[in-house]
Protein backbone atom coordinates (compact mmCIF):
# COMPACT_ATOMS: atom_id res chain seq x y z
CA UNK A 1 0.00 0.00 0.00
CA UNK A 2 1.03 3.34 -0.90
CA UNK A 3 1.79 5.92 1.67
CA UNK A 4 1.27 9.74 1.31
CA UNK A 5 4.79 11.52 0.84
CA UNK A 6 6.05 14.26 3.25
CA UNK A 7 7.72 17.26 1.89
CA UNK A 8 9.66 19.41 4.37
CA UNK A 9 9.94 23.19 3.35
CA UNK A 10 11.99 24.75 5.44
CA UNK A 11 12.64 28.80 4.73
CA UNK A 12 15.53 31.03 6.45
CA UNK A 13 17.12 34.63 6.63
CA UNK A 14 20.07 34.21 8.88
CA UNK A 15 18.94 31.58 11.28
CA UNK A 16 22.66 30.07 11.60
CA UNK A 17 22.08 29.56 15.14
CA UNK A 18 19.64 26.64 15.33
CA UNK A 19 19.26 26.02 11.83
CA UNK A 20 21.14 22.81 11.35
CA UNK A 21 19.39 21.55 14.37
CA UNK A 22 16.28 22.22 13.18
CA UNK A 23 16.72 20.56 9.59
CA UNK A 24 18.52 17.59 11.20
CA UNK A 25 15.49 16.58 13.55
CA UNK A 26 12.87 17.56 10.88
CA UNK A 27 14.35 15.54 7.96
CA UNK A 28 14.14 12.04 9.08
CA UNK A 29 10.04 12.76 9.28
CA UNK A 30 10.45 13.64 4.93
CA UNK A 31 10.11 11.95 2.18
CA UNK A 32 11.85 15.14 0.52
CA UNK A 33 13.19 18.39 2.59
CA UNK A 34 13.70 21.62 0.23
CA UNK A 35 16.10 23.62 2.12
CA UNK A 36 15.30 27.59 1.07
CA UNK A 37 17.44 30.75 1.99
CA UNK A 38 16.50 34.21 1.13
CA UNK A 39 19.15 36.44 1.16
CA UNK A 40 21.28 35.52 4.61
CA UNK A 41 24.79 37.30 5.49
CA UNK A 42 25.62 35.09 8.10
CA UNK A 43 26.74 31.00 8.19
CA UNK A 44 23.07 30.02 7.30
CA UNK A 45 23.76 29.37 3.58
CA UNK A 46 26.86 27.38 4.28
CA UNK A 47 25.24 25.45 6.62
CA UNK A 48 22.04 24.42 4.54
CA UNK A 49 24.35 23.51 1.63
CA UNK A 50 26.33 21.13 3.43
CA UNK A 51 23.23 19.65 4.91
CA UNK A 52 22.06 19.38 1.37
CA UNK A 53 25.05 17.13 0.58
CA UNK A 54 24.59 15.16 3.50
CA UNK A 55 21.11 14.52 3.63
CA UNK A 56 19.76 12.34 1.08
CA UNK A 57 16.34 13.84 0.76
CA UNK A 58 17.67 17.34 0.93
CA UNK A 59 17.90 19.98 -2.01
CA UNK A 60 19.08 23.58 -1.51
CA UNK A 61 17.45 27.03 -2.83
CA UNK A 62 18.64 30.27 -3.12
CA UNK A 63 16.16 32.66 -3.68
CA UNK A 64 15.57 36.27 -4.38
CA UNK A 65 12.24 36.46 -2.76
CA UNK A 66 10.25 34.41 -0.50
CA UNK A 67 7.69 34.30 -2.63
CA UNK A 68 9.38 31.80 -4.77
CA UNK A 69 8.93 29.06 -1.80
CA UNK A 70 5.38 28.73 -2.26
CA UNK A 71 6.23 28.57 -6.34
CA UNK A 72 7.64 25.48 -5.78
CA UNK A 73 5.48 23.61 -3.75
CA UNK A 74 2.11 25.19 -5.62
CA UNK A 75 2.64 22.55 -7.87
CA UNK A 76 2.13 19.76 -5.44
CA UNK A 77 -1.63 20.69 -4.88
CA UNK A 78 -3.86 17.49 -5.52
CA UNK A 79 -1.53 15.20 -4.91
CA UNK A 80 -1.04 12.67 -1.58
CA UNK A 81 1.08 15.24 0.07
CA UNK A 82 2.04 16.39 3.25
CA UNK A 83 3.74 20.16 3.13
CA UNK A 84 5.53 20.43 6.64
CA UNK A 85 6.83 24.12 6.91
CA UNK A 86 9.92 24.43 9.47
CA UNK A 87 11.42 27.59 10.21
CA UNK A 88 14.85 28.08 11.31
CA UNK A 89 13.86 28.94 15.13
CA UNK A 90 11.77 25.77 14.72
CA UNK A 91 12.87 22.89 16.93
CA UNK A 92 10.71 19.14 16.23
CA UNK A 93 10.97 15.94 18.78
CA UNK A 94 11.78 13.70 16.11
CA UNK A 95 10.91 10.69 17.88
CA UNK A 96 7.41 12.17 17.98
CA UNK A 97 7.86 12.99 14.48
CA UNK A 98 8.26 9.68 13.49
CA UNK A 99 5.18 8.29 16.04
CA UNK A 100 2.67 10.95 13.39
CA UNK A 101 4.79 9.58 10.94
CA UNK A 102 3.20 5.92 11.45
CA UNK A 103 -0.89 7.91 12.22
CA UNK A 104 -0.21 9.60 8.92
CA UNK A 105 0.45 6.39 6.95
CA UNK A 106 -2.20 4.73 8.86
CA UNK A 107 -4.60 7.04 7.32
CA UNK A 108 -5.82 8.71 10.48
CA UNK A 109 -5.97 12.43 8.79
CA UNK A 110 -6.93 11.45 5.57
CA UNK A 111 -9.94 13.71 5.59
CA UNK A 112 -7.77 16.42 7.60
CA UNK A 113 -6.60 19.67 6.40
CA UNK A 114 -3.85 20.97 8.82
CA UNK A 115 -2.94 19.16 12.08
CA UNK A 116 -1.66 21.73 14.91
CA UNK A 117 0.89 20.54 17.34
CA UNK A 118 2.36 21.52 20.77
CA UNK A 119 4.99 24.23 21.03
CA UNK A 120 7.16 25.57 24.09
CA UNK A 121 7.47 29.32 23.15
CA UNK A 122 11.45 29.51 24.57
CA UNK A 123 12.35 32.47 26.56
CA UNK A 124 15.49 30.60 28.30
CA UNK A 125 17.21 27.82 27.12
CA UNK A 126 19.93 26.19 29.46
CA UNK A 127 23.64 25.88 28.02
CA UNK A 128 23.54 21.97 28.07
CA UNK A 129 20.24 22.24 26.50
CA UNK A 130 18.65 20.01 28.77
CA UNK A 131 16.01 21.96 30.16
CA UNK A 132 13.89 25.06 28.63
CA UNK A 133 11.38 28.05 30.27
CA UNK A 134 9.05 29.73 27.91
CA UNK A 135 5.15 29.70 27.35
CA UNK A 136 2.92 26.43 26.32
CA UNK A 137 0.71 26.74 23.29
CA UNK A 138 -2.27 26.22 24.36
CA UNK A 139 -2.86 28.42 25.64
CA UNK A 140 -0.98 30.40 23.07
CA UNK A 141 -1.01 30.49 19.43
CA UNK A 142 0.01 27.26 17.67
CA UNK A 143 2.50 27.93 14.82
CA UNK A 144 2.85 24.82 13.27
CA UNK A 145 2.62 24.14 9.49
CA UNK A 146 1.56 20.59 8.47
CA UNK A 147 -0.83 20.42 5.96
CA UNK A 148 -2.57 17.84 3.75
CA UNK A 149 -2.16 18.62 -0.39
CA UNK A 150 -4.41 16.19 -1.02
CA UNK A 151 -7.53 18.04 0.13
CA UNK A 152 -6.73 20.56 -2.46
CA UNK A 153 -7.04 21.67 -5.92
CA UNK A 154 -4.63 24.81 -6.01
CA UNK A 155 -3.00 27.37 -3.85
CA UNK A 156 -2.39 30.16 -5.70
CA UNK A 157 -2.46 34.18 -5.80
CA UNK A 158 -0.49 36.57 -4.30
CA UNK A 159 1.28 34.37 -1.27
CA UNK A 160 4.02 36.13 -0.05
CA UNK A 161 6.04 32.81 1.51
CA UNK A 162 5.28 29.23 1.37
CA UNK A 163 1.99 28.44 2.89
CA UNK A 164 0.79 31.76 3.67
CA UNK A 165 -1.69 34.01 1.53
CA UNK A 166 -2.27 33.72 -1.58
CA UNK A 167 -5.55 31.64 -2.66
CA UNK A 168 -7.14 27.76 -1.34
CA UNK A 169 -9.11 25.99 -3.68
CA UNK A 170 -10.72 23.08 -1.86
CA UNK A 171 -11.43 19.80 -3.33
CA UNK A 172 -15.24 18.52 -3.05
CA UNK A 173 -15.50 17.49 1.33
CA UNK A 174 -12.68 19.61 2.45
CA UNK A 175 -12.88 23.07 4.04
CA UNK A 176 -10.99 25.11 6.08
CA UNK A 177 -12.11 24.18 9.23
CA UNK A 178 -10.73 20.30 8.75
CA UNK A 179 -8.24 20.74 11.21
CA UNK A 180 -6.46 18.25 14.49
CA UNK A 181 -5.76 20.26 16.87
CA UNK A 182 -3.32 17.77 18.65
CA UNK A 183 -2.48 20.33 21.15
CA UNK A 184 -5.27 19.96 22.60
CA UNK A 185 -5.70 16.03 22.41
CA UNK A 186 -2.49 15.46 25.02
CA UNK A 187 -0.25 16.98 27.46
CA UNK A 188 2.66 18.63 26.25
CA UNK A 189 4.91 14.99 27.47
CA UNK A 190 2.73 12.54 25.55
CA UNK A 191 2.22 14.79 22.46
CA UNK A 192 4.01 13.27 19.08
CA UNK A 193 4.12 17.09 17.50
CA UNK A 194 5.76 19.14 19.77
CA UNK A 195 8.34 22.28 18.90
CA UNK A 196 10.52 24.11 20.51
CA UNK A 197 10.06 27.64 19.16
CA UNK A 198 12.99 29.43 19.78
CA UNK A 199 11.58 32.61 18.86
CA UNK A 200 12.90 34.78 21.73
CA UNK A 201 16.21 33.77 21.62
CA UNK A 202 18.95 35.02 19.25
CA UNK A 203 18.95 32.73 16.07
CA UNK A 204 21.60 34.65 13.96
CA UNK A 205 25.15 35.12 15.07
CA UNK A 206 25.29 38.79 13.09
CA UNK A 207 22.07 39.76 15.54
CA UNK A 208 22.12 42.09 18.13
CA UNK A 209 19.32 43.76 19.99
CA UNK A 210 15.77 42.29 21.46
CA UNK A 211 15.71 39.12 19.75
CA UNK A 212 11.00 39.42 20.15
CA UNK A 213 11.21 42.54 17.96
CA UNK A 214 12.83 40.77 14.85
CA UNK A 215 10.26 41.27 12.12
CA UNK A 216 9.63 37.83 10.25
CA UNK A 217 8.47 37.36 6.58
CA UNK A 218 4.90 37.91 6.38
CA UNK A 219 5.85 41.71 8.39
CA UNK A 220 8.46 42.25 5.73
CA UNK A 221 6.38 40.91 2.68
CA UNK A 222 3.21 40.84 3.56
CA UNK A 223 0.43 42.66 1.98
CA UNK A 224 -1.58 42.81 5.09
CA UNK A 225 -3.26 45.67 6.61
CA UNK A 226 -1.34 45.04 9.74
CA UNK A 227 1.75 45.69 7.86
CA UNK A 228 0.82 48.41 6.11
CA UNK A 229 -0.40 50.25 9.73
CA UNK A 230 3.09 49.33 11.24
CA UNK A 231 4.86 50.80 8.51
CA UNK A 232 2.53 53.79 8.86
CA UNK A 233 3.19 54.10 12.71
CA UNK A 234 7.44 53.47 12.63
CA UNK A 235 7.02 56.50 10.09
CA UNK A 236 5.31 59.13 12.08
CA UNK A 237 7.57 57.62 15.27
CA UNK A 238 4.56 55.83 17.02
CA UNK A 239 5.35 52.67 18.75
CA UNK A 240 4.72 49.30 17.25
CA UNK A 241 2.64 46.45 18.97
CA UNK A 242 4.86 43.58 20.17
CA UNK A 243 3.02 40.74 18.17
CA UNK A 244 5.56 38.31 19.86
CA UNK A 245 4.32 38.88 22.87
CA UNK A 246 0.89 38.87 22.52
CA UNK A 247 0.74 35.57 20.96
CA UNK A 248 3.63 33.96 22.56
CA UNK A 249 3.55 34.84 26.27
CA UNK A 250 0.18 33.88 27.23
CA UNK A 251 -0.33 32.11 29.72
CA UNK A 252 2.44 31.07 32.94
CA UNK A 253 6.31 30.48 32.34
CA UNK A 254 7.13 26.80 32.62
CA UNK A 255 10.37 24.37 32.61
CA UNK A 256 10.18 21.04 30.68
CA UNK A 257 12.72 18.57 29.69
CA UNK A 258 14.37 19.12 26.44
CA UNK A 259 16.58 15.99 26.14
CA UNK A 260 14.49 14.37 23.24
CA UNK A 261 15.30 17.45 21.16
CA UNK A 262 19.06 17.59 21.20
CA UNK A 263 19.42 13.35 22.00
CA UNK A 264 22.42 13.56 18.63
CA UNK A 265 25.17 16.23 18.01
CA UNK A 266 24.24 17.95 14.44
Amino acid sequence: MSHPRIVGVVLVHNEDVFVERAVRNAAPFCDHILLMDHGSTDATVPILKRLAKELPSAEFHRLSHPRESHELIAGLAGQDVWAFAVDGDEIYDTAGLLRLRERINAGEFARTWMILGSVLNVTALAADRRSASGHLAPPCRSMTKLYNFAAIDSWGGDAPERLHGGEVVFRAGFTNSDRRMLHDEAPWEESDFRCLHTCFLPRSSRESGNAATRENIMEKYGNSWQRIIRSARRLVGLPVTNWKDSRYRRGPEVTVSTTAFFSTEP
